[in-house]
């Protein structure tokens, strides 16, 4: 006689879809998905690694980590790379992750005890160095300034995707993530305004490596001064409220010059000082840009 019980060879649906977007960055994929893999042992969740078309090759990850599913999105960007990840996902909770971080031992755990909310949590992201020391000006810029999460969630309303969780039916109702803007501030916020509440969990914790060099920091700020001036708006006024805030920018680095001098996550008086140049150095070149973009030059987001 049939039963709706399900037999003891079928496996229960996944209760929970890590969706984790990917190009071009195979030794720091691997390194999460190594932390991914003594965490999803036993485990209900499906795990998909979104690839935007790498030309690096994939095969030995694919091999080495055969509880992800990895899938193809030819769309550039995180953001279409996410929402395909949703689109092939049957998961009823969505657990957001990025390429480059690397969860904590008890992130799955913890994530799965505190999911299912239907608004947004926004996990704790960590720093940490990728190269030997002493610390690169912008890897102690970033020890100091890099991922205020919980500024983030309290008080500016998003969470980072690079530590997110959230569940189908909130994704479905309030939309796919938008490439063309900054996806997380503008998805959060969007999901806000729908009357879903977002909170920060400390305990949910993953790690992200500091930008190692200027190049790269500079790449970063680039594309996020991009996006602000979207946010902030185009027309006149807001333009001219943007050029003020850009010749604030001075003023803003020796605000904040304490806050790197006297950090305690920093080794010594020589990273400190490396710091310090970065933060001026930076919130000048952002200057910069923020009066080009309210001249009506076109400023570009950078990858």
């Amino acid at each position: 006689m049939p039963s709706d019980l399900p037999s003891s060879t079928q496996t229960a649906p996944p209760q929970a879809a890590v969706v984790i977007p990917h190009y071009n960055d195979t030794e720091r994929l691997d390194r999460c998905l190594g932390a991914l893999a003594p965490q999803v042992e036993g485990q209900p969740v499906e795990v998909l690694v979104v690839d935007n078309g790498s030309t690096q090759d994939l095969a030995p990850l694919i091999a080495a980590y055969p509880f992800a599913r990895f899938v193809t999105e030819p769309s550039k960007g995180a953001a279409p790379a996410r929402n395909r990840g949703v689109a092939e996902s049957t998961a009823p909770w969505l657990f957001f992750l990025d390429a480059d971080c690397v969860p904590a031992a008890d992130w799955l755990r913890t994530a799965l005890a505190i999911g299912g909310v239907e608004g947004i949590l926004g996990g704790q992201v960590t720093l940490f160095d990728e190269t030997p020391a002493p610390r690169s000006g912008a890897e102690a810029f970033e020890t100091v300034f890099g991922f205020p999460q919980q500024d983030y969630v309290e008080r500016k309303g998003f969470s980072v995707t690079a530590n997110l969780l959230t569940t189908r039916s909130v994704f479905e109702a309030v939309g796919p993530f938008d490439g063309t803007l900054a996806e997380d501030i503008d998805w959060c916020r969007r999901a806000g305004r729908a009357g879903y509440p977002i909170a920060y969990r400390p305990e949910l914790e993953v790690a992200h490596p500091t930008r190692s060099d200027w190049p790269a920091l500079r790449k970063k700020w680039r594309r996020i001064a991009h996006e602000g001036y979207i946010f902030h708006g185009t027309a006149p006024g807001q333009r001219l409220s943007w050029a003020l805030r850009g010749l604030a920018m001075p003023l803003s680095a020796l605000v904040h010059l304490p806050r790197v001098l006297t950090s305690p996550r920093l080794a010594s008086s020589a990273e400190r000082r490396a710091g310090a140049w970065i933060l001026l150095r930076l919130r000048l070149l952002r200057m910069g840009w923020m009066l080009s973009q309210a001249a009506g030059f076109r400023s570009g987001r950078g990858r």
